[in-house]
């Protein structure tokens, strides 16, 4: 018998990677989000971070190999690294 891959756990730690990747690339605008002057185009960049995480979330979603998983994780700073 061969090794069985559980197909949820394994969405799971794809969205926990995509969380955190998510976190990482909002990180430069958390700041700038609370200076009036920076902050319409801290949370318009913002908006483009949730966006883009949003398709991967879906991508991951409808996954059904884990080689899907890596392929949505692709597009994420940290890579598909699972």
């Amino acid at each position: 018998m061969g090794i069985v891959i559980n197909i949820d756990k394994a969405k799971a730690i794809g969205h926990d990677m995509r969380r955190a990747a998510r976190a990482e690339e909002f990180k430069p605008y958390d700041l700038k989000a609370t200076i009036p002057s920076e902050a319409v185009a801290a949370e318009a960049a913002r908006q483009v971070i949730r966006e883009k995480y949003a398709a991967i979330q879906s991508e991951i979603d409808a996954a059904a190999t884990t080689d899907e998983i890596k392929a949505a994780l692709e597009g994420t700073s940290n890579g598909a690294q699972a």
